[in-house]
């Protein structure tokens, strides 16, 4: 593994301002501990508290569950997050964890500059996995592909792609189980509806209920 590289390499953000008091948040509900069920991740996953809220409510709120997302994050930002004190004090029975596609594309404010190579995605992804397994051993994580985004015939759309048909393979069939739903959000001929993902990346209400709906079966028999 080239130890390089940023996406496995942990880093604290600057911007935006919030994102230490976001991640000081999550390690106060961890201390108060009583989680069953921790979703971890980034904009997506911060989006069960916000266009996700009523979906979350029927789905999880009676299921001691907690939503650790932050938009934006990358791997490495999740691995920071980890190494200080988001999961100190809690034993999840189960963790769903949907990170990297933060690390494909271009930089927003450099576009000639790539995020990070599809490889050194892929070993952000195993490595957050890695280290869940060794900070959380009583735990099982639901890892889930990435979502599709954009159209497509985007390069980030096939970058995604390539990165789950990598991390399908973390799935050891004991504690690590891999989920792809991405079907879920899709149309017969593979766009998004504006209606499930309004900006070709970030869901809307109707988005989580998919979410939820597909997750379910697998979630429930990971709870057993």
């Amino acid at each position: 593994m080239n130890s390089s590289h940023t996406a496995i390499t942990p880093v604290l953000r600057t911007d935006p301002a919030n994102w230490v008091a976001r991640h000081e948040s999550f390690v106060q509900r961890a201390q108060k501990g009583g989680i069953d069920i921790l979703f971890l991740g980034d904009s997506i996953t911060e989006g069960w508290c916000e266009r996700g809220l009523n979906v979350w409510n029927r789905y999880y709120e009676s299921r001691r569950a907690a939503a650790f997302g932050i938009d934006g994050d990358r791997t490495q930002h999740v691995l920071w997050r980890m190494e200080h004190g988001e999961l100190e004090g809690i034993n999840p029975r189960v963790v769903v964890l949907l990170i990297g596609t933060n690390n494909t594309g271009m930089e927003k404010t450099d576009t000639s500059k790539i995020r990070n190579t599809v490889p050194e995605a892929i070993e952000g992804v195993q490595l957050v996995v890695r280290r869940l397994c060794e900070k959380l051993p009583g735990s099982k994580i639901l890892l889930l592909a990435i979502f599709p985004r954009g159209t497509p015939g985007d390069p980030q759309r096939a970058q995604v792609a390539r990165v789950n048909a990598a991390i399908a393979r973390l799935d050891d069939g004991k504690r690590v189980k891999f989920l792809d739903i991405g079907q879920s959000f899709l149309e017969a001929d593979g766009t998004l509806s504006e209606k499930v993902v309004p900006d070709m990346l970030h869901l809307s209400e109707r988005g989580y209920e998919l979410w939820a709906e597909a997750m379910e079966p697998a979630l429930n028999e990971m709870l057993k």
